[in-house]
């Protein structure tokens, strides 16, 4: 079973709708919740537990063609059955993938991201294989077994 974690701070200055844009522009979500965190921060709290969750990250690394950069940047920050990264939230908001290292990468704060499945690289697979020339060298159907 796959689990998929995504938070994204709204700070006082940020309008909380464009930072829910930023992530539908990304993610498919239903399990919504927003956490006040004081001093006018608020956190927005996205968990599910289906892969199709990543479709439009999935789509749009494709449309970017950036699969070999994203590929890395999966396989750099995976960790056992965990992968934890960092997305720019002003790049979401313009329907871009943009992967950060840091938090001060990106100014507002970055979306970050836990995928938690006991077949992490199927994921990995499936959201950038190999590639050759800059063309896949296989495309896997959504995986069921995560």
């Amino acid at each position: 079973m796959v689990y998929i974690r995504i938070e994204a701070e709204v700070r006082p200055t940020e309008d909380i709708e464009k930072v829910l844009k930023a992530l539908k522009n990304i993610f498919i979500f239903k399990n919504l919740k927003v956490e006040d965190l004081g001093n006018g921060r608020k956190l927005i709290v996205i968990e599910e537990n289906s892969i199709e969750t990543l479709r439009k990250m999935y789509e749009i690394v494709r449309r970017q063609k950036i699969l070999d950069s994203v590929r890395n940047m999966l396989l750099k920050n995976s960790r056992g059955e965990i992968i934890e990264i960092k997305l720019n939230k002003q790049a979401a908001y313009q329907g871009i993938v943009s992967f950060v290292e840091a938090g001060s990468e990106s100014p507002l704060g970055p979306i970050s991201i836990i995928i938690s499945s006991k077949n992490i690289n199927a994921i990995i697979d499936w959201i950038a294989p190999k590639t050759s020339h800059g063309r896949p060298l296989w495309e896997t159907t959504l995986p069921e077994d995560i």
